[in-house]
């Protein structure tokens, strides 16, 4: 691709400098760097929130003096809570370099309990899909893998989990994942790792706008983890005047990565279709999805998430015979829908209403 044609995605995002953090930090890594005593002991003392001593780590005198020396160890500090009426809680965390993001705190007490972790990736975003909130930011920088893992430590220690509940995680927050796949990655072993958190990959869900080299060359990656894709339109004019990465990754060639993704048992691919007022919420459209879909239409999820508005963007939410009525085409096709209500709607907390800065 020429210089001149290069999109914003297409440009690695700003990042911070300075001392490692000791949070993106695996065993092997303290070992490497000298670290006194078992490695694994440190990592595993660091990263069980649960066996922490008032709201910090319980190390030796000797190894709190390495970590400080050696390490960057700040967490990204809470500043804001705004709980929701479904249970919910939208924070906003500040960076040590003083910059904000927001991530969304989502307990659930039925059936099983389990509680899911609503992160960020970047601070703002490069995609520029004209439905988002975050998108009319621009791209700030990217967070480290420090300050990924930085966010679910914070979480965890303020927030829980209780005894007895699931993690799950999702980066649907701030940012496009695969913008920022080494460091979302590095994060992703982090939090696997068994002497930590020991969180599965199958328990985390990376999403994308379709940014189709993130893609391909997360399909190769190990431990990887299961991947939701934002469509939103079903034809290429309608999704490229809200998704502008569709301008350089059509339908057709996204359906290709996808092909070539090589599922394996216990994975399967979530679509996320925002629907929009008068713009991709008619019968047609809903064929058009299935027809997309096409073998993909079973064992795998269609969420159809009514728009969340915002002061950012035009769009609105369809009236909800709009949606029932598309729900009930996509069933039809043999597709399994889910209509996704977003959580933490009344505190801006909801699918694309993320946002705290411009660059």
């Amino acid at each position: 691709m020429a210089e001149t044609a290069l999109m914003p995605w297409d440009r690695p995002a700003p990042e911070k400098a300075g001392k490692p953090s000791v949070w993106s930090l695996l065993p092997e890594d303290f070992e490497a760097m000298g670290a006194p005593g078992r490695a694994a002991h440190l990592f595993n003392r660091l990263h069980r929130v649960h066996l922490w001593k008032e709201g910090a780590p319980w190390i030796s005198k000797a190894l709190r003096e390495w970590v400080a020396t050696e390490t960057d160890a700040s967490l990204p500090e809470i500043l804001e809570r705004h709980p929701s009426m479904d249970g919910s809680t939208k924070l906003v965390l500040r960076l040590s370099d003083g910059h904000r993001i927001e991530a969304v705190h989502m307990p659930r007490k039925v059936r099983s309990p389990r509680v899911t972790y609503c992160i960020s990736s970047q601070v703002g975003c490069a995609m520029g899909c004209t439905f988002c909130a975050t998108g009319a930011m621009g791209i700030l920088r990217n967070l480290t893998a420090g300050e990924i893992v930085g966010q679910v430590i914070a979480l965890m220690r303020d927030l829980g989990p209780d005894r007895g509940e699931q993690v799950t995680l999702v980066f649907m927050g701030m940012g496009e994942p695969l913008h920022n796949l080494d460091h979302v990655h590095r994060a992703i072993r982090v939090l696997g790792e068994i002497e930590g958190l020991g969180l599965s990959a199958k328990r985390i869900t990376v999403s994308t706008s379709g940014l189709v080299s993130g893609i391909e060359k997360l399909a190769r990656l190990r431990p990887r983890p299961l991947l939701a894709l934002s469509l939103n339109a079903t034809h290429d004019e309608a999704r490229s005047a809200t998704m502008p990465v569709n301008k350089v990754w059509n339908l057709a060639r996204l359906r290709q990565a996808l092909d070539a993704w090589g599922l394996q048992r216990g994975e399967k691919f979530t679509f996320e279709y925002v629907l929009l007022a008068g713009v991709n919420d008619t019968p047609e459209d809903a064929q058009r999805l299935g027809d997309w879909l096409g073998d993909l239409r079973r064992g795998h999820n269609v969420n159809l998430i009514p728009m969340n508005e915002h002061d950012h963007s035009t769009f609105h939410e369809p009236a909800e015979d709009r949606i029932q009525a598309f729900s009930d085409r996509l069933k039809a096709q043999g597709c399994f829908v889910t209509v996704r209500r977003s959580r933490g709607r009344d505190v801006r907390a909801a699918c694309g209403q993320l946002v705290k800065e411009k660059a």
